[in-house]
């Protein structure tokens, strides 16, 4: 009898596992960036995302898929396949959703750091801040 009633319990507990946390998710973004793989990397937008890259020869505010894609491919070819660092991530939760801040180090042709900030809803990203910071430092 009681394993029965445990049973429900334990099938709620291992689906929650099942499913990447945001700081995971946050993670995967940033290979999928140096990976270069725009396709993979778009799937985590929600339709009405906003990006606001802040610097660089990029430097603006970008809203929706289309738009968004567009500047990752403009990124991804100039810079090739690259290396990526990541330290201090930190991941904030309520039930709406979650942010996730993180510097990121991007070595490719160039070298690029990031202070960034992703804000997820359902598991999709909805806004994107990628600020270059010459200051951050890296191990």
């Amino acid at each position: 009898m009681l394993k029965r009633a445990l049973l429900p319990a334990a099938l709620i507990l291992l689906s929650t596992h099942a499913f990447a946390s945001p700081a995971e998710d946050s993670r995967a973004h940033f290979q999928s960036i140096a990976s270069g793989e725009v396709v993979q990397l778009m799937q985590s937008y929600t339709e009405q995302a906003q990006f606001n890259w802040v610097g660089g020869p990029i430097d603006g505010l970008y809203a929706g898929k289309t738009a968004i894609s567009t500047v990752w491919s403009k990124f991804t070819q100039a810079q090739g396949t690259q290396k990526v660092s990541i330290e201090k991530l930190e991941e904030s939760l309520n039930p709406k959703g979650a942010t996730v801040t993180a510097n990121v180090f991007f070595e490719g042709k160039a070298k690029i750091k990031v202070r960034y900030v992703l804000t997820w809803r359902e598991g999709k990203i909805i806004n994107e801040t990628w600020q270059i910071d010459p200051q951050l430092n890296f191990n």
